[in-house]
């Protein structure tokens, strides 16, 4: 388990630095990888093209592990994201992601979560 957390910090600290440490070392070829708001990557060059272009426009300023489950070959994350982006725009929200493991310990299977603040106009608090 410590060995599959490493690597979940690796990437996430790789998002963080906006450098390719070890991708090749991370995911599988053939991996799949979506996102939390949709778009899907369907190999590791799709994966590295993604990570260097994503790089250019903003950079990702926090990424929180609050804790892992592990059941099997699977690994859930869940965390608090921040990211800030050259046009000026900033993200925060809170999510988890579903990861599957290859034999050699390589991510194969990669979905994100994201719980996207509500803005209060859209919802009305209930108190007992």
């Amino acid at each position: 388990m410590q060995e599959k957390e490493n690597i979940i910090r690796l990437w996430f600290d790789m998002l963080l630095q906006q450098e390719d440490k070890r991708i090749d070392d991370i995911f599988t070829e053939d991996v799949v990888y979506i996102e939390s708001w949709g778009p899907k990557y369907e190999n590791r060059a799709a994966v590295k093209h993604w990570f260097k272009e994503w790089n250019t426009r903003g950079k990702v300023v926090v990424w929180d592990i609050k804790q892992y489950f592990h059941k099997g070959n699977q690994t859930l994350v869940e965390w608090h994201f921040k990211d800030e982006m050259n046009s000026g725009v900033i993200e925060q929200f809170d999510g988890i992601t579903l990861i599957e493991w290859a034999e050699n310990s390589k991510i194969r299977f990669l979905k994100e979560f994201g719980l996207q603040p509500v803005p209060k106009w859209q919802y009305t608090v209930i108190q007992r």
